[in-house]
Order: C-alpha cells, then structure tokens, then sequence
C-alpha cells in the first residue's frame, strides 16, 4: 500500500472519530459507590437491618475530594456521565495517535547532525 493510500485511511479513520467525539454526551469526571449501612436491629439485637443502598459520587477539586450524596436516579445519570468522560478519554487518545502518525507520514524530518569526533590537539 502506497504512503498516499495509507494516510488516507489514516485521516478516515480520524474523521471517523471526530465524528464519535460529537457525540459524547455530558461528562463528569469521579466514581459513583453504593453505600449500604448494616446496624443492629433496635427490635431484635440478635437481627441485623440493613440500610441502603445509598449512592455516592466522589471527585476531586483542586486537589480537594468532594463528596455528593445522590439518589439512585442521579446516580444513573451521573454515571452515564463518568462512562462518557472516559469515552472521551479513549477516543482523544486514538486521535492524538493518528495525528502524530499522520504528521510523521507526511512531513519531511529533520536531518540529524552528524557528531564530529573529538580529536584531541597535537
């Protein structure tokens, strides 16, 4: 395959996921946990009762962690919201390895200078 025809492919593949990227959806960057609390039930001490589950959305803010309290359906939402950061993520990633690949296929490097040896004087 000729170098024209293979970057080509490159720049579809490119605009392929430029198109991707213009389909993420909101994001947010943090981890969603599902907190479940188990305690002794004040009817029966023998019996446990468990309460929960409760969700949890931790990030980080100027070097900061945050912690947000969510119901179950904020934290469906939210999730789709991390899930599409990380999208993101990956498909920046794939992007900036083709650019560099493209860039290399198609622009005349510099020539190295050859090291002159040290000679030492007479």
């Amino acid at each position: 395959m000729g170098v024209l025809k293979a970057v080509g492919n490159l720049r579809r593949q490119y605009r392929q996921l430029q198109a991707r990227l213009a389909q993420v959806g909101l994001i947010a960057l943090g981890t969603i946990t599902p907190r479940t609390i188990v305690k002794p039930d004040p009817k029966d001490a023998r019996k446990k009762k468990t309460y929960g589950p409760y969700y949890q959305w931790t990030y980080k803010l100027q070097g900061k962690t945050v912690t947000v309290n969510l119901t179950k359906d904020q934290a469906v939402q939210f999730q789709k919201a991390i899930d599409n950061q990380r999208r993101l993520e990956d498909i920046l990633r794939q992007m900036l390895e083709l650019s560099r690949t493209i860039m290399q296929s198609t622009t005349v490097s510099v020539q190295r200078r050859v090291r002159r040896s040290r000679r030492s004087n007479p």
